[in-house]
């Protein structure tokens, strides 16, 4: 699937960070401003280590940047990637609904009005018809 030029791996790693609820919430926080690292650690009950691969998670797609300010790691969301998720989600609803449209006229068509010709569908003629008989009889 081409999104903005995006590869498939990199739709994969956009929402793969997004299943994760502590990868958004991340996210949410670093929409308001730069946090840090640590700052960040301090709001969840787990490890410095592990904010830290929720954050690398981010990064490798592309949501977060993380900046150095002295000794600290500064995380930043980046607009542009949660547009281009909204846009891959944008052009998958889009390609579905033109599925399901395409199926629900299919299903609204009668089968019966249009002629077999017409579809393409002629259907061969039984034995016995008038082109198999002959003066003589049915030819066998």
């Amino acid at each position: 699937m081409v999104v903005d030029e995006l590869s498939d791996e990199m739709v994969d790693r956009l929402f793969h960070a997004l299943a994760d609820t502590t990868r958004r919430d991340i996210l949410r926080r670093c929409v308001r401003g730069k946090l840090s690292v640590s700052r960040l650690a301090e709001a969840y009950p787990m490890s410095f280590a592990a904010v830290q691969k929720h954050v690398a998670v981010l990064e490798r797609a592309g949501l977060v940047s993380k900046q150095r300010s002295g000794r600290e790691q500064l995380v930043r969301t980046d607009p542009d990637a949660v547009g281009r998720a909204r846009q891959a989600l944008d052009e998958l609803e889009s390609a579905w609904r033109g599925r399901v449209d395409r199926m629900a006229r299919l299903l609204a068509e009668d089968p019966g009005t249009e002629e077999p010709e017409a579809l393409g569908t002629e259907e061969p003629e039984a034995p016995g018809t008038e082109e198999n008989n002959t003066p003589e009889g049915p030819r066998r």
